[in-house]
């Protein structure tokens, strides 16, 4: 069971998000970041997974983005682009998500989950609000420097003369079709989308001394572009050594790409990720 909402950022945006029930006695929230160029709808299956296990799920579609997007700018070629305010704006506004899910489940432990560059915004608002999130979920993350978060075209590895563009995303046929289908997402890299300006405010560092141990859990596929392992691994080692965390957890998949939740092993994904909330978000 799902209902759709909104609320106002302080640019005066609306911000269209998600709420899905838990089934059964709730035991803990979810609030789900999504990735740049899509929006919250692609991750059904995550979502009922989540929503069967316990947890109530929050899931906006961020400034620019999806049917934010759509009402923002009014035109499906301008979606992806953040608008007046730019990448804090779109940080303040999951911000302002994250008051409303506090207001509306005080009792209830409250889970960051981001993808990509949800991820990247997720890393931002734990440096900045360490004590508002119970467990922090990264997926198809990386180190946010020059070195460890590549800049470079996405799917280069895969270019030839069959190549869709879509490859990096999955092994999954299927989810390039239906990405490019899609008439909420785009394919317009990230730094043309948002401007050098902008896309540069993307990189920094985990926190030093958070002050909070928060459990993390870090998941990426083997042949992930943005980051890969070795930014990941690199990641969980500051989240260690700078940000003082004890339970720092790290997953790598096998052949997997960057969306491991549309990925060919996608179940073994999920099974994981609720493997690792039952030990952190126990049901009651």
């Amino acid at each position: 069971m799902s209902q759709t909402s909104e609320f106002v950022d302080a640019h005066g945006v609306s911000i269209v998000y998600d709420v899905h029930a838990a089934e059964g006695t709730a035991r803990g929230v979810v609030q789900l970041l999504h990735g740049v160029g899509e929006h919250a709808g692609r991750y059904g299956k995550l979502i009922a997974a989540l929503t069967a296990a316990g947890f109530t799920v929050y899931a906006d579609d961020h400034r620019g983005h999806g049917r934010t997007g759509i009402r923002q700018h009014g035109d499906p070629a301008k979606l992806g682009r953040l608008g007046k305010g730019g990448l804090r704006a779109a940080k303040e506004a999951i911000w302002q998500l994250t008051g409303i899910i506090r207001a509306a489940h005080p009792d209830l432990p409250l889970v960051l989950l981001g993808h990509s560059w949800g991820s990247f915004l997720a890393q931002m608002l734990v440096n900045d609000h360490p004590d508002a999130w119970d467990a922090v979920i990264l997926s198809g993350s990386a180190l946010r420097t020059i070195r460890d978060l590549n800049a470079a075209p996405l799917n280069a590895r895969w270019e030839g003369a069959e190549a869709t563009g879509y490859e990096w995303l999955s092994r999954d046929e299927t989810v390039w079709r239906e990405f490019d289908e899609d008439p909420l997402t785009t394919n317009v890299p990230l730094l043309k989308l948002f401007g050098p300006v902008e896309a540069l405010k993307l990189y920094g560092r985990p926190a030093k001394n958070l002050g909070r141990d928060i459990p993390m859990l870090l998941m990426v596929g083997r042949d992930d572009p943005v980051g890969g392992p070795h930014s990941v691994h690199k990641l969980a080692d500051e989240y260690r050594q700078r940000s003082g965390l004890t339970d720092v957890t790290t997953l790598v998949y096998p052949d997997a790409r960057h969306e491991i939740f549309n990925e060919r092993q996608q179940q073994e994904v999920r099974a994981d990720l609720l493997a690792w909330l039952d030990t952190h978000i126990p049901a009651r």
